[in-house]
C-alpha cells in the first residue's frame, strides 16, 4: 500500500530526469569532450553493484602500461570541492571508497570532486610529465557532463530491473531505456554458473543493441584481512576453526557477505549501518558491546573493506583493533570472457594515448 503511494512521486521524478537527458541528448546541455580519454563506471540502480571492486579492476588493469587517475564524488564526505587523496588521509574528509582505492594502489592519482568536469580541468593542468593516460569515473553513468569514450553499466544480477520501477518507488535513478547509453554493460555479483538460455533471457532483458558488449563477472572473497596489522591476533584459519563473528556493515547490501561468512561460522551476529555510514563515538560502543556479549573464546569482528576505511578513523579500544578484521572483494569474468573485456580497454587506452602524443608532437614542431 505504501509503495502505491510513492507512485506519483516516481512519475514526477522521472519526467524531471526525462527532460534532464533530453536536454543532454540534443545538445541543449553541454558534454564536454576532454583531451584525455575517459571511461565511465555506473549503475542506474540504487544501492551497490559492485562499482569499487570493478573500478579497481580497471586499475590493475591499466596502471602497468599506463598513468591512470581515478575522480569520484567522494560520496559522503564532509568537504567540498576537489581534493586529491593521499595514504593517509581520513575517509570523513575524502570519502570512503576512493581512500580505500588510494591505499590498494597508491602510485595512481586519486580525486575527489562532486563537479567531474571542474576535476578534469584541474587534472589538465599539471605538468605534462604528469598528466594521466586514461581518467576512470567513478559512478558517473548519470553525470552527461562529461562525454566519457567508454560507458559501463553494471546491473546486479540478483536484482534484475526489468520489473523495476524509477525512484522512490522502486530502485531506478533513470528509465531502463538510457541503458543504450553504455556502450559495456555487465552483470555483477552472479553465481559461478550461468546457463546459455539465461544469458539469452538477460540479452533480451537489457535489449542488447549491436553496439554494446554484455559480460558477467561474479564476486571473490579473498582471505581474511586484519584492520590494524601491527596489533591483531593471529588471523584465524577460518576454514577449520569454528569462529564466532560479529559481522559489523555499513553497505547497500550486506546479504552476499553473510552468507558468505555463513559458510565457516554458525554464530553471526549481524550489526548492520546504512550504506556509506559514518561512524560516531555511540556506534563504536554500541559495537564494543555486542562484541563483548558474545559468550565465545574464539571469536572475531568482520566488516567490509569499504567499512574499514571509516572504522580507521575512530578512536577504539585494543580489544576492538586486535580482533577488528575485514574481506577484500576481486570481480572475476565468467566463460573466459575476461581476456575479450581486457583487450577492449586496453586497445581503447592504447589508440587514444597514441593519438595524443601524435597530437602533442606535431604542436611542438609548429611551436
Amino acid at each position: 500500500m505504501f509503495k502505491l503511494l510513492l507512485y506519483p512521486f516516481s512519475a514526477i521524478y522521472g519526467l524531471i530526469v526525462s527532460i534532464r537527458n533530453f536536454l543532454y541528448d540534443y545538445k541543449i546541455f553541454k558534454s564536454t569532450e576532454f583531451e584525455i580519454p575517459v571511461i565511465s563506471i555506473g549503475n542506474i540502480t540504487v544501492g551497490g553493484t559492485g562499482k569499487t571492486p570493478h573500478t579497481e579492476y580497471m586499475v590493475e588493469l591499466l596502471r602497468k602500461q599506463f598513468i591512470v587517475t581515478t575522480i569520484s564524488r567522494g560520496y559522503k564526505r564532509k568537504t567540498k570541492g576537489f581534493h586529491e587523496v593521499k595514504v593517509d588521509s581520513l575517509a570523513a574528509n575524502v570519502g570512503d571508497e576512493p581512500l580505500q582505492i588510494k591505499s590498494k594502489f597508491n602510485d595512481i592519482q586519486v580525486i575527489v570532486d562532486e563537479r567531474r568536469v571542474h576535476a578534469i580541468e584541474i587534472i589538465q593542468k599539471q605538468e605534462i610529465s604528469q598528466l594521466p593516460d586514461i581518467i576512470i569515473l567513478d559512478d558517473a553513468f548519470q553525470h552527461r557532463s562529461v562525454s566519457a569514450g567508454i560507458n559501463i553499466l553494471l546491473i546486479d544480477f540478483n536484482r534484475p530491473i526489468d520489473k523495476d520501477t524509477l525512484m522512490p518507488a522502486g530502485r531506478l535513478r533513470e528509465s531502463k531505456w538510457q541503458m543504450r547509453r553504455a556502450n559495456v554493460i555487465i552483470y555483477t555479483k552472479c553465481p559461478q554458473e550461468i546457463s546459455p538460455i539465461t544469458r539469452r533471457i538477460l540479452m533480451k532483458d537489457v535489449n542488447l543493441r549491436p553496439y554494446q558488449n554484455l559480460f558477467f563477472t561474479t564476486m571473490v572473497y579473498q582471505p581474511l584481512t586484519p584492520v590494524f596489522p601491527e596489533e591483531a591476533i593471529p588471523t584465524p584459519g577460518l576454514a577449520s576453526d569454528k569462529v564466532s563473528v560479529l559481522l559489523v556493515t555499513g553497505i547497500a547490501n550486506p546479504e552476499h557477505l553473510h552468507k558468505y561468512v555463513g559458510n565457516f561460522s554458525e554464530n553471526i551476529t549481524l550489526l548492520k549501518f546504512p550504506d556509506h555510514h559514518n561512524f560516531n563515538a555511540s556506534n563504536i560502543q554500541q559495537i564494543e558491546q555486542k562484541f563483548n556479549a558474545i559468550e565465545a573464546e574464539n571469536k572475531i569482528i568482520i566488516t567490509t573493506e569499504k567499512d574499514s576505511m571509516r572504522l580507521k578513523d575512530m578512536d577504539l579500544s585494543t580489544s576492538l583493533k586486535t580482533h577488528l578484521f575485514y574481506i577484500p572483494l576481486k570481480i572475476k569474468f565468467l566463460h573466459s570472457e575476461g581476456k575479450n573485456f581486457d583487450e577492449k580497454i586496453v586497445t581503447y587506452v592504447r589508440e587514444n594515448k597514441s593519438n595524443r602524443d601524435l597530437h602533442k608532437r606535431k604542436s611542438k614542431k609548429a611551436h
